[in-house]
């Protein structure tokens, strides 16, 4: 990566990240719930075999009220572990409760859950710092995400990025190693990034 794309990146965390922290508690939770209500009425949320989601970091969309509508439609329900080097395995959780800190304080799946890597015909919903409408996502700067499910690779599941529509942004710095969104949600609308929905 460019040392000019690296200090883009580094300018567009920090702005948006500001608006992300400015949000109130209140506002945020309602989000979260307009967000899991416009899900459930996706129908290729409720035909996925399984979804994967992530638990927030406090300036990110709740993800305590995805978990509960989600568990509604009784699919099985993956959350990320970060491991070495920062990559990312998936496993299955079935009760929020049991999720335990991990690296960066976030919180994962205990060590005896059950791991799932989401494929096709699966849904992971993804957390991001901004978002831009042709469907590339800037996160944090550690490429979890992108290697886990890298441009290009076979079998891929949907990608559905989540995001307060403050986090929309009118181009993301990327390259080709980036993993672009299938759709992105805010509280607004659910976006179906540069195709149809299926």
């Amino acid at each position: 990566m460019s040392s000019d794309l690296a200090a883009e990146k580094r300018r567009l965390r920090r702005s948006v990240s500001q608006r992300r922290r400015a949000v109130p508690a209140d506002e945020a939770a309602r989000v979260a719930e307009r967000i899991a209500a416009r899900l459930l009425a996706e129908v290729v949320v409720r035909r996925a075999r399984r979804i994967a989601l992530y638990a927030a970091l406090p300036d990110e969309v709740p993800s305590r009220p995805l978990f509960d509508a989600l568990a509604t439609l009784r699919k099985t329900l993956l959350l990320p572990r970060v491991l070495r080097q920062n990559e990312v395995a998936f496993a299955v959780v079935t009760d929020w409760s049991a999720l335990r800190p991990g690296r960066y304080g976030v919180l994962e799946p205990p060590a005896l859950a059950v791991p799932i890597e989401p494929e096709e015909g699966d849904l992971v919903l993804v957390p991001g710092v901004a978002f831009d409408r042709a469907g590339n996502r800037l996160g944090r700067g550690k490429g979890c995400y992108d290697r886990a499910f890298p441009p290009g690779a076979p079998r891929p599941p949907l990608l559905i990025g989540v995001a307060y529509e403050l986090q929309f942004v009118a181009a993301v710095p990327h390259t080709a190693r980036d993993r672009r969104m299938d759709a992105v949600v805010t509280e607004s609308a659910l976006l179906w990034t540069g195709r149809s929905a299926p």
